[in-house]
């Protein structure tokens, strides 16, 4: 069957996958650690669901290879499907089963026994706090509560390797942490685990590793350290109304003869720096001088939405999605 390094769970090489005219992915190369969290991160439409799917033995690519768990997931789906468990972006659970009956159906469909199934289950259950609502329709379910049940429905047959396809979208920040608790607890046992996340902090917090897709195509990669460490500057940041951000940039280019960025999306400037504090000081004075007031001036060191942007030239469909709230919030005086 052929065996993935013994360093690698998934060895993905050469894949290119096209839907008529379009190439989805094109000769993607990817690596995931054996127990660790591997983060493919990318903008809306870059890739990240295709290739999901490729590994997970959903779609056939037209060209390239790729191992799981040591097994060929192109000449041997089946095996592959005994080691890999899928979570993806929508709670695949059915309204009128309860929870319970949800994961004793899956577990059956893994041939397990009623005895197995009903014990499965019920340390499922109690792993993702799911035990008091255990006997209710799910279609009594919250948002979070889906998704840990979808979670729970990867997790019955004990992968080795699981993917995790933007698990924590649109969910409360107390939800995604209880998830990120459970990924960590899996990671402790050696499941080894591909997230695509839409969310900068949860890659940054969760990720041993980290790759960029856009357009289908590995763009950058590394530890979140190193992709930050990679732009080589601290950044100098300010936040101006939206008719003066074009002032602002050329009064800044003008005299400090460098290149400033312009994110009208969240109506920021930044500005690459090597001196940190001195520019911070310098872009005050020129805007003293402009006549041009910021509502927030600061330094810091990159972030992933630093790198992010420099690589993509546009922020995930989260970050959009806030600006966009935020933006509506400010028109309608903060109504909800």
């Amino acid at each position: 069957m052929g065996v993935t390094s013994k360093a690698h769970a998934i060895e993905v090489k050469g894949v290119t996958k096209r839907f008529g005219q379009l190439t989805a992915l094109d000769n993607v190369n990817l690596k995931a650690r054996h127990g660790k969290v591997t983060g493919l991160l990318g903008p809306n439409g870059a890739g990240k669901s295709t290739l999901i799917k490729v590994m997970a033995t959903l779609l056939e690519p037209e060209d390239g290879t790729v191992k799981v768990d040591g097994v060929d997931v192109l000449k041997h789906p089946d095996e592959a499907r005994r080691r890999i468990g899928l979570a993806g972006q929508f709670a695949a659970v059915d309204d009128f089963l309860t929870g319970r009956e949800t994961l004793q159906m899956v577990a059956k469909l893994y041939g397990m026994n009623t005895l197995e199934a009903k014990q499965r289950s019920k340390d499922l259950l109690e792993k993702l706090d799911l035990t008091e609502a255990a006997d209710r329709q799910t279609k009594t379910y919250s948002g979070g509560m889906r998704r840990r049940l979808d979670l729970g429905a990867s997790l019955v047959a004990t992968p080795h390797v699981l993917f995790l396809d933007e698990p924590t979208t649109g969910l409360d920040p107390r939800t995604r942490l209880q998830l990120w608790d459970i990924i960590r607890d899996l990671v402790k046992q050696g499941v080894t685990i591909l997230l695509t996340t839409q969310y900068l902090e949860e890659a940054d917090t969760l990720c041993d590793y980290i790759y960029v897709v856009d357009h289908g195509k590995m763009i950058i990669e590394g530890t979140a350290e190193s992709l930050k460490n990679s732009l080589g500057q601290d950044v100098v940041e300010l936040k101006l109304d939206e008719d003066k951000l074009i002032p602002a940039k050329e009064a800044i280019e003008r005299k400090l003869k460098r290149e400033v960025e312009v994110d009208s999306l969240t109506r920021r400037l930044r500005l690459r720096t090597k001196t940190g504090t001195d520019d911070l000081l310098a872009v005050a004075a020129v805007l003293k001088d402009a006549n041009l007031k910021a509502e927030e001036l600061s330094v810091h060191r990159p972030s992933l939405d630093d790198v992010f942007l420099a690589v993509t030239g546009r922020h995930t469909d989260s970050e959009n999605s806030q600006h966009a709230t935020n933006s509506a919030s400010r028109h309608t005086g903060g109504m909800h």
